[in-house]
């Protein structure tokens, strides 16, 4: 449920499917002189994903190039303002959230987190005395990442309907130790992101869901944002079709249980919504100067020279030096970026196929550094 940018790649669907080989049909590029058409096709270019959207907003001015087909069986196009499962993006509006608390009053982000879950973190050497809420959020708390039992089994379709609730995803992560002491590294867990959605639930006594929903996407005009539950497999239209690789094609993976991902990775969303959050988010619009400093207070992520982990925030560089802030997801069937610059300009890179062949992957993080570039 997290996407890097020329490192170190985790991957929400792991290796689950990484040596299938997918083949899907794909139209030879096409002659433009627009240079994210063309990063764009390169995306869906034989052998590449089947369809992809880029959506750039520059101080409130939108843009939409689409490119490759949104439905193999049908070729339709690839849909205009097309909803998609955004993956680890959750994870922005749901530290986003946590820190509108802790300007409330209402979490303490270096308090433990055994102040507001007694128990949930114990066993194999786990201990919620010492991992903080910001450990959580920041991806330093050392708990070991429970998608990695998750996906162990390789059975797609044994997947598709599981679904999860949040605490049966905790105690899949604490039959491992940890991988380092609360602080003293760091790591990219999905459990972090779990509890810190359950941190929500506790302090609010409402769902994560309806949190982002009152906090961010009702305030923002989100229309096309939500944060689905167990149960809700369908995603709202407009949407392309969503694909995983197969031994002999692609495989529909569209409809599916998003709760084994939940507030780690199950939200839906648009191009449009995403730089709209994001611009807002960097803007000042959602958090007060004092969270969204703590918000952008980065680690060094091991590994990925220039890129730096702030509260649910990836600070990383394009190729020209401009450094910016985002996150990526990555979820069964899509794969996306979303990010914005400082002074207005954001943009959104999706595809409908997830996990991407390497080749693919590398033109999908081009096309947004292309997408995001100031011009």
């Amino acid at each position: 449920m997290r996407k890097s940018l020329r490192g170190k790649q985790i991957v929400a669907c792991g290796t689950l499917v990484a040596l299938l080989a997918a083949t899907t049909a794909a139209p030879a590029l096409a002659v433009t002189t627009n240079p994210l058409q063309r990063a764009l096709d390169r995306v869906t270019a034989q052998g590449g994903a089947p369809g992809a959207e880029a959506v750039v907003t520059d101080h409130g001015r939108v843009t939409a190039t689409r490119s490759g087909t949104g439905d193999v069986t049908t070729g339709t196009p690839y849909p205009r303002d097309a909803k998609f499962r955004a993956g680890s993006i959750t994870k922005t509006f749901v530290a986003t959230v946590v820190l509108q608390l802790a300007a409330e009053g209402k979490v303490d982000l270096d308090a433990p987190i055994e102040r507001y879950l007694p128990g949930l973190i114990t066993g194999n050497g786990n201990d919620g005395r010492k991992i903080t809420v910001r450990n959580l959020l920041q991806h330093t708390s050392g708990l070991y990442s429970y998608t990695d039992d998750v996906l162990a089994t390789g059975d797609l379709e044994a997947l598709r309907h599981r679904g999860a609730e949040p605490g049966e995803l905790v105690a899949l992560a604490m039959n491992h130790p940890p991988l380092f002491a609360p602080g003293s590294s760091w790591s990219y867990s999905n459990t972090n992101y779990i509890v810190a959605g359950m941190l929500v639930e506790k302090v609010t006594r409402h769902s994560v869901a309806a949190e982002i929903t009152q906090r961010i996407t009702r305030p923002l005009g989100l229309r096309g944002t939500s944060l689905p539950g167990r149960g809700e497999e369908l995603l709202p239209a407009p949407h392309a079709r969503g694909y995983v690789p197969g031994e002999e094609k692609l495989l529909d993976f569209t409809e599916f249980d998003p709760s084994i991902a939940g507030a780690a990775g199950a939200l839906v969303s648009t191009g449009r919504d995403l730089d709209t959050f994001y611009t807002a988010l960097l803007g000042g619009r959602l958090l007060r100067p004092a969270q969204l400093a703590q918000m952008q207070h980065t680690v060094p992520v091991p590994g990925e020279t220039g890129t730096d982990y702030g509260l649910g925030l990836f600070h990383r560089t394009l190729p020209d030096g401009t450094r910016y802030w985002g996150h990526g997801g990555d979820i069964f069937g899509f794969a996306t970026l979303a990010g914005a610059l400082d002074g207005g300009r954001s943009a959104t890179v999706s595809a409908n196929e997830d996990p991407l062949p390497d080749a693919v992957r590398e033109a999908t993080e081009t096309a947004f550094e292309v997408a995001l570039a100031r011009r």
